[in-house]
C-alpha cells in the first residue's frame, strides 16, 4: 500500500497522515478492495480547472478529480483535489475546512472502489457511503 499525499501550487492541508492511510485501507476492505497505489495532489481551482479541461473536456471547476488505474480489487489512482472549491464548499456547507477535506479523499476512493454519482440515486448512495467511512474515522481520530 503506497498512499501519497503531495501539493502543486497550495499547501497540503493538516491531515492526520498515518490515520488517513489507516482509514483509506479500511474503507476500502468494506468494499472488498486492496490499496496498491494511490497519489493524492492537493492543488489550486485554477489547476484542476486545467485538469477538467484537458483530461475530461470539462470547462468548470470541481472539488476533485479522481483517475481511476484499479485492476480487480486492487484500488489505485491519481486523485486531485481543489483546496480552494473544498474551502468554498465548507463555507456554502456550513462545515469545518478539515471535515470537508476528508469528505473528499474518501469521496475519491469511493470511486476507485466503484461507486458513481452521475444520477440523482448514484449520489445518494455516495453520500451515505461518505457519511459512513466519515462516522468510521471519527472513531479513528
Amino acid at each position: 500500500m503506497a498512499i501519497l499525499f503531495t501539493s502543486s501550487d497550495v499547501k497540503i492541508p493538516p491531515i492526520k497522515r498515518s490515520t488517513t492511510k489507516k482509514w483509506i485501507a479500511l474503507v476500502a476492505e468494506k468494499y472488498g478492495k486492496r490499496v496498491g497505489e494511490v497519489s493524492y495532489l492537493f492543488c489550486s481551482d485554477e489547476e484542476i480547472l486545467k485538469a477538467n479541461n484537458q483530461f475530461l473536456g470539462h470547462d468548470f471547476y470541481t472539488d476533485i478529480i479522481t483517475f481511476d488505474n484499479s485492476e480487480n480489487d486492487l484500488i489505485a489512482g491519481d486523485i486531485m483535489i481543489s483546496t480552494d472549491t473544498v474551502k468554498s464548499n465548507s463555507e456554502k456547507f456550513d462545515t469545518q475546512f478539515i471535515d470537508e477535506v476528508y469528505r473528499v479523499i474518501i469521496h475519491g476512493i469511493l470511486h476507485l472502489c466503484g461507486l458513481k454519482d452521475k444520477t440523482a440515486a448514484e449520489q445518494k448512495a455516495m453520500r451515505e457511503a461518505e457519511n459512513n467511512a466519515i462516522s468510521m474515522l471519527m472513531t479513528m481520530l
